[in-house]
């Protein structure tokens, strides 16, 4: 799955789907998307991710807590 970094706009290919899925973790292991060559694994924090739309990820993506608020 690709999201984009909301700070400089490059597309990231998520490693693990389920980190994306899970509340708890909040970043995720991707490969940025830029240039010809493979780009290494990194961290990325989901507070600067969205979709390539520019739509927000879900909050019960992001947030433990979103059912209490």
């Amino acid at each position: 799955m690709f999201v984009k970094n909301a700070q400089d706009e490059t597309l990231i290919k998520v490693i693990n789907i389920d980190e994306l899925f899970d509340p708890l973790h909040d970043q995720v292991q991707g490969q940025e998307q830029a240039g010809q060559e493979e780009q290494p694994p990194q961290a990325f924090p989901k507070s600067q991710l969205q979709f390539p739309s520019g739509e927000a990820l879900p909050k019960c993506w992001v947030d433990p807590n979103y059912q209490l608020n």
